[in-house]
Protein backbone atom coordinates (compact mmCIF):
# COMPACT_ATOMS: atom_id res chain seq x y z
CA UNK A 1 0.00 0.00 0.00
CA UNK A 2 2.94 2.31 0.53
CA UNK A 3 3.80 2.11 -3.16
CA UNK A 4 0.26 3.08 -4.13
CA UNK A 5 0.32 6.25 -2.02
CA UNK A 6 3.60 7.52 -3.51
CA UNK A 7 3.31 9.77 -6.56
CA UNK A 8 4.32 7.99 -9.73
CA UNK A 9 7.19 9.68 -11.53
CA UNK A 10 7.04 9.40 -15.32
CA UNK A 11 9.95 7.53 -16.85
CA UNK A 12 12.55 9.79 -18.35
CA UNK A 13 13.08 8.94 -21.99
CA UNK A 14 16.71 9.10 -23.08
CA UNK A 15 17.70 11.63 -25.72
CA UNK A 16 18.62 9.81 -28.91
CA UNK A 17 20.45 11.57 -31.71
CA UNK A 18 18.93 10.61 -35.08
CA UNK A 19 17.05 7.87 -33.21
CA UNK A 20 20.12 5.64 -32.87
CA UNK A 21 22.74 7.18 -30.56
CA UNK A 22 21.74 7.44 -26.90
CA UNK A 23 23.67 10.57 -26.00
CA UNK A 24 23.07 10.38 -22.23
CA UNK A 25 24.21 6.79 -21.68
CA UNK A 26 26.95 6.37 -24.29
CA UNK A 27 30.38 7.35 -22.97
CA UNK A 28 32.01 10.21 -24.89
CA UNK A 29 28.96 10.85 -27.11
CA UNK A 30 27.90 14.14 -25.52
CA UNK A 31 31.37 15.68 -25.57
CA UNK A 32 32.01 14.55 -29.13
CA UNK A 33 28.76 16.06 -30.42
CA UNK A 34 29.36 19.34 -28.58
CA UNK A 35 32.95 19.68 -29.81
CA UNK A 36 31.82 18.70 -33.31
CA UNK A 37 29.18 21.45 -33.27
CA UNK A 38 31.75 23.99 -32.19
CA UNK A 39 34.17 22.75 -34.86
CA UNK A 40 31.44 23.06 -37.47
CA UNK A 41 30.72 26.66 -36.55
CA UNK A 42 34.40 27.62 -36.45
CA UNK A 43 35.33 25.97 -39.75
CA UNK A 44 32.22 27.12 -41.62
CA UNK A 45 32.39 30.69 -40.38
CA UNK A 46 36.15 30.86 -40.88
CA UNK A 47 35.83 29.62 -44.46
CA UNK A 48 33.03 32.09 -45.12
CA UNK A 49 35.06 35.00 -43.78
CA UNK A 50 37.98 34.05 -46.01
CA UNK A 51 36.12 33.23 -49.25
CA UNK A 52 32.58 34.72 -48.92
CA UNK A 53 31.13 31.61 -50.62
CA UNK A 54 28.02 30.52 -48.76
CA UNK A 55 27.41 27.05 -50.17
CA UNK A 56 31.05 26.03 -50.00
CA UNK A 57 31.27 27.33 -46.41
CA UNK A 58 28.29 25.16 -45.41
CA UNK A 59 30.01 22.15 -46.97
CA UNK A 60 33.21 22.95 -45.08
CA UNK A 61 31.18 23.35 -41.88
CA UNK A 62 29.61 19.89 -42.31
CA UNK A 63 33.03 18.43 -43.03
CA UNK A 64 34.41 20.15 -39.96
CA UNK A 65 31.60 18.70 -37.86
CA UNK A 66 32.30 15.18 -39.10
CA UNK A 67 36.07 15.42 -38.66
CA UNK A 68 36.00 17.03 -35.22
CA UNK A 69 33.25 14.69 -33.96
CA UNK A 70 35.04 11.55 -35.15
CA UNK A 71 38.42 12.77 -33.91
CA UNK A 72 37.00 13.60 -30.50
CA UNK A 73 35.07 10.32 -30.39
CA UNK A 74 38.09 8.12 -31.16
CA UNK A 75 40.37 10.02 -28.78
CA UNK A 76 37.88 9.80 -25.93
CA UNK A 77 37.03 6.13 -26.55
CA UNK A 78 40.75 5.24 -26.69
CA UNK A 79 41.36 6.94 -23.35
CA UNK A 80 38.21 5.33 -21.91
CA UNK A 81 39.39 1.85 -22.97
CA UNK A 82 42.89 2.50 -21.61
CA UNK A 83 41.43 3.61 -18.28
CA UNK A 84 39.23 0.49 -18.08
CA UNK A 85 42.27 -1.74 -18.70
CA UNK A 86 44.22 0.04 -15.96
CA UNK A 87 41.27 -0.34 -13.57
CA UNK A 88 41.02 -4.06 -14.37
CA UNK A 89 44.76 -4.56 -13.74
CA UNK A 90 44.53 -2.67 -10.43
CA UNK A 91 41.44 -4.67 -9.41
CA UNK A 92 43.22 -7.96 -10.15
CA UNK A 93 46.29 -6.80 -8.22
CA UNK A 94 44.20 -5.91 -5.18
CA UNK A 95 42.39 -9.23 -5.41
CA UNK A 96 45.70 -11.13 -5.58
CA UNK A 97 47.11 -9.10 -2.68
CA UNK A 98 44.11 -10.01 -0.54
CA UNK A 99 44.21 -13.64 -1.66
CA UNK A 100 47.95 -14.28 -1.17
CA UNK A 101 48.67 -12.07 1.84
CA UNK A 102 50.34 -13.98 4.72
CA UNK A 103 50.68 -17.21 2.73
CA UNK A 104 53.75 -18.96 1.40
CA UNK A 105 52.82 -17.63 -2.08
CA UNK A 106 53.07 -13.98 -0.98
CA UNK A 107 55.78 -12.30 -3.14
CA UNK A 108 56.54 -9.68 -0.45
CA UNK A 109 57.14 -12.39 2.11
CA UNK A 110 59.63 -14.13 -0.22
CA UNK A 111 61.62 -10.93 -0.75
CA UNK A 112 61.73 -10.17 3.00
CA UNK A 113 62.91 -13.67 3.86
CA UNK A 114 65.62 -13.63 1.17
CA UNK A 115 66.90 -10.20 2.34
CA UNK A 116 67.23 -11.31 5.96
CA UNK A 117 69.29 -14.41 5.00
Amino acid sequence: MAAASEPHEPEKKPFKLLGILDVENTPCARESILYGSLGSIVTGLGHFLVTSRIRRSCDVGVGGFILVTLGCWFHCRYNFAKQRIQERIAREGIKNKILYESTHLDPERKTKSSNSS
